[in-house]
């Protein structure tokens, strides 16, 4: 029912903001030719921007044989940009009637070979799908921020998808040099944003309690847990931090201290003095960098990274 993965030449990517924008740098920086579909002509400047930022890290990582930002076309014609796609990243506003609508549409108008896939990072597939007319062929497909450097893409589908459909999804961002995750199930916030967001929760909980500030939070988390977590997730670090004995000795020694009152289930409240905490915190680390400068250092800083961990294992 699909085509081969590897047999991919064109991707439509949806949406002109910093997710669209990333991917459609993404798939132009591996070589695919790109409609890029934006809601109008207007939106044009913003997207050739991210497109100009993410440029400059993707070519120093490396650019596909054939990449080209020639290969781009944008458009306002939602049935232009997607008459002869073979892929379809969908990157709309995060609103559920807005994006239920656009489906209807994109079941009525893509190649009935043509997967869809939605970059939506809080949205359930079987909700958006509901008004679609086939939405077999629809998952979810959920980057990482900024998509074209962060290779992790979460897929699942819906209550109508395929399973084929997420199969497909799957395989094919392995061609497009991603790392897929397919889900055991549909549930809201993914994987790694659920995770994120337990770091999140724990920090305004000490922000809220005086127990630290979002710089003490940040240095903490960038001199402690990343750089481990960049070669090794949380489970392998525990599991071969106890040795021998593995994540049985982890558990068994360390496992009655989970029901420890720091380890919180509930986020604090919001009042406008942890609100104030926050934002007066994180004004303090930025200085007076405008937010493009420290845009462009933590692109400019990953990429060493990965550079580094490819290297490493290579």
């Amino acid at each position: 029912m699909y085509p081969d993965p590897k047999s991919v030449t064109r991707v439509t990517s949806l949406g002109a903001g910093p997710i669209g924008g990333g991917w459609t740098a993404h798939f132009l920086a591996r070589g695919y030719d790109v409609t890029a579909y934006i809601h109008s002509m207007a939106e044009k400047d913003a997207l050739m921007a991210v497109i100009d930022t993410a440029w400059i890290s993707l070519t120093a990582l490396g650019l596909a044989p054939g990449a080209s930002r020639a290969r781009l076309r944008v458009t306002d014609n939602l049935a232009d940009a997607v008459k002869d796609a073979q892929f379809i990243q969908e990157s709309a506003p995060e609103r559920l009637d807005i994006k239920q609508a656009l489906y209807a549409e994109l079941g009525r108008l893509a190649p009935r070979d043509c997967v869809i896939g939605s970059s939506t990072s809080g949205l359930m597939m079987s909700d958006i799908q509901a008004l679609c007319p086939s939405p077999e062929r629809t998952v979810i497909a959920h980057p990482f921020n900024p998509p074209y450097l962060l290779p992790l893409v979460e897929i699942v589908g819906g209550k109508k998808s395929d399973r084929a459909a997420v199969e497909w999804a799957a395989e094919f961002y392995k061609v497009a040099g991603k790392a897929p995750l397919i889900m055991k199930k549909e549930i809201p916030g993914f994987v790694a944003t659920r995770l994120q967001e337990a770091l999140w929760r724990e920090a305004l909980h000490m922000v809220a309690n005086g127990e630290a500030t979002p710089e003490d939070i940040d240095v903490a988390l960038m001199n402690g847990p990343a750089p481990r977590m960049a070669v090794q997730g949380q489970c392998m670090a525990f599991h071969v931090a106890c040795g021998e004995g593995g994540m049985a000795t982890n558990l068994d020694q360390f496992g009655p201290a989970l029901k420890w009152p720091w380890t919180r289930l509930e986020a604090p409240e919001l009042t406008q003095e942890l609100r104030d905490r926050m934002v007066d915190g994180c004004n303090a680390i930025a200085g007076d960098r405008h937010f493009t400068e420290m845009a462009a250092t933590r692109d400019h800083e990953i990429v060493a990274v990965l550079k580094a961990i490819r290297d490493a294992r290579s």
